[in-house]
């Protein structure tokens, strides 16, 4: 059995060495997991344009999204700091276009410069000391006319979630981050709206698109047991992904970023 890692990196971020197995059970093993994949399957070809364009997948975990990339026809390259994540993740895409690398993301600059044109990066900065350090990185691989996506947990939900189960006293404390200690996966560093806008508009990105990712499932009394039950809410879901103001509670936060001159008329 793999060690469990029970602290933070030299840098203060969290990696999940020895975590692969509660990843593919206790994550995508249940319903959340299931949801959160059914729902980027939709929103993705929405927010982005594939045309099969060269795609950097930072924190690639156990490869599902490097491997729906792949499937579409790009030339994906996946980095994973967790060895027995990565090492999942090469067993799941063997035999696929996709490349893979043992790095952390401060790396990449010096490992993967690029410029890469698609860039994937997806509950990834929760889990850095300095998430908004780890967003000017990402600014700086993207090519001129290059797409981020970017996925992060919703610090106003992980709030909103904590007084629905009656943690009154850490709401009022903001007492929200978790410690990155042993196997529980509160982010250390959960992330705003307001933040996300203001760290792209320093790294000259742009918000081209936005959505909430389970925007319901996780306050249900009752989660959704029965094929029909989901079938419901995973249609509520994406029913309600990019309106407001449902989306903005979602568990995860989904944007494209794209460079701010490739707005302009």
């Amino acid at each position: 059995m793999t060690a469990i890692a029970t602290h933070l990196s030299t840098d203060g971020d969290r990696y999940f060495d020895g975590m692969a197995d509660k990843f593919a059970d206790s994550l995508y093993g249940k319903r959340r997991g299931e949801l959160r994949l059914a729902l980027l399957d939709r929103l993705l070809p929405e927010m982005l344009t594939l045309d099969g364009q060269p795609a950097l997948d930072v924190g690639g975990g156990l490869g599902q999204l490097s491997g729906w990339l792949a499937m579409r026809g790009h030339a994906v390259t996946l980095s994973e700091p967790a060895a027995d994540m990565l090492q999942r993740a090469r067993e799941r895409l063997a035999g696929t276009s996709v490349t893979s690398m043992s790095l952390p993301l401060q790396a990449l600059p010096e490992r993967a410069p690029g410029p890469w044109p698609l860039i994937t990066c997806h509950a990834v900065l929760e889990w850095m000391a300095d998430p908004r350090a780890a967003l000017a990185t990402l600014a700086s691989l993207l090519a001129p006319r290059g797409q981020l996506s970017l996925m992060v947990f919703n610090r106003d939900a992980l709030r909103f979630s904590n007084v629905v189960k009656g943690n009154l006293d850490r709401v009022l404390a903001d007492r929200l981050a978790g410690q990155g200690r042993r196997t529980r996966l509160t982010p250390i560093s959960p992330l705003s709206h307001d933040e996300i806008l203001a760290w792209a508009e320093e790294n000259g990105l742009v918000v081209q698109h936005c959505a909430g990712v389970r925007i319901f499932h996780d306050y249900l009394q009752h989660p959704a047991g029965d094929d029909e039950a989901y079938r419901k809410l995973l249609e509520l879901e994406w029913r309600y992904s990019r309106t407001e103001p449902h989306w903005r509670l979602g568990r995860y936060l989904l944007y494209t970023l794209v460079p701010a001159e490739e707005t302009r008329p």
